[in-house]
């Protein structure tokens, strides 16, 4: 068995998987050592653990899966992957964008691939029918805009995401905010998944992150959602270097 453990920029997530599968995945706050000494005896079978972080974390979670399993993997720029990683700077790539484009050519492979990481940020990444990774683009996420709108000016005020909202404009400052904000989203992330159709063909898009749901019934483009895609893709790199 596996362990993957994924902590991202405001949510932190762990699950296990068996060849292949994933048995169970478990949100937290913050991963404490005491969640992993339960965990491990509830599976005693778990072996190998991999990592990724955007951030740093306690330096005891890191020994103790380094003192209790066979392997750990720190997910880094030197670890070797399934497919060619051609990001010029490797030392600042998001590894939650790594994984995610190895997930995605795990799922997918042989084909073109844009993945968009609905989170904090929303992130757009290829990975092509060659194996290769070839880099994405970086926006900001739905929370982030709204917040934006309201630190950065003097009286417009902090409005949450509504599901319900379909208004070309609005007649309320909330409205309007809705408006420019979730609607820009949804033409921002069709437009880019258009230009990368002009250059990629028969690809094939997947929609990851806290706000994958957002997008449903709102894109004019065709995807696939897959909530677990960060997990799939570390559960791939921890078995392919077991397997080199």
């Amino acid at each position: 068995m596996n362990l993957v453990i994924d902590i991202g920029n405001t949510r932190t997530k762990f699950s296990v998987f068996n060849h292949g599968e994933e048995m169970i995945s478990v949100p937290v706050e913050e991963l404490l050592p005491s969640h992993i000494e339960i965990l491990l005896k509830e599976y005693p079978s778990i072996e190998k653990a991999i990592i990724s972080s955007v951030k740093d974390y306690s330096p005891a979670l890191k020994e103790l899966l380094q003192k209790k399993l066979k392997k750990f993997i720190e997910l880094g720029e030197h670890t070797p992957l399934p497919i060619e990683n051609c990001y010029k700077s490797k030392e600042t790539l998001g590894k939650d964008r790594l994984a995610g484009v190895v997930g995605a050519f795990h799922l997918y492979p042989e084909n073109n691939v844009l993945v968009i990481d609905a989170g904090t940020a929303i992130t757009y990444d290829l990975v092509d029918e060659n194996r290769q990774y070839l880099g994405g683009t970086i926006s900001p996420g739905l929370e982030m805009r709204f917040k934006a709108l309201n630190q950065f000016t003097g009286r417009l005020p902090l409005v949450e995401r509504n599901e319900n909202f379909n208004k070309l404009f609005g007649q309320t400052t909330e409205e309007a905010i809705l408006g420019g904000v979730q609607n820009g989203l949804v033409f921002e992330t069709d437009k880019v998944i258009d230009r990368f159709k002009e250059f990629y063909k028969n690809l094939y898009v997947i929609i990851t992150g806290g706000n994958a749901n957002f997008f449903d019934k709102k894109l004019k483009n065709s995807f696939f959602v897959h909530f677990n895609l960060i997990a799939i893709g570390l559960n791939r790199i921890l078995e392919y270097n077991g397997e080199i």
